[in-house]
């Protein structure tokens, strides 16, 4: 792994890791945070790679769940009080 690669895993974990539980956040807010705007579908990889991050707390900005995890994903957020409708999170947008 190259360097800047390992800097932005470890920025993007970091800021993951700080996510509490019972909010959400989007994939793009997350690459902002860690410092690297416009980096939204590398905070995916991120996430895809690295187990024991909460993954089901990181949504798209539009709201929509994981594909393919969907029902695990609305499952997870619904635990810690989070709304899920039809397979999407309202977001402040």
């Amino acid at each position: 792994m190259r360097a800047v690669d390992q800097a932005f895993t470890t920025a993007v974990i970091a800021v993951i890791e700080a996510i509490p539980a019972g909010e959400i956040t989007a994939y793009g807010e997350v690459a902002a945070e860690a410092g690297y705007p416009g980096a939204a579908r590398a905070v995916g990889n991120v996430l895809r790679i690295t187990p024991g991050l909460p993954w089901w707390r990181v949504i798209s900005s539009t709201g929509r769940l994981v594909p393919g995890l969907e029902r695990e994903h609305a499952q997870r957020l619904r635990s810690e009080g989070i709304t899920v409708t039809r397979g999407k999170v309202k977001t402040a947008r």
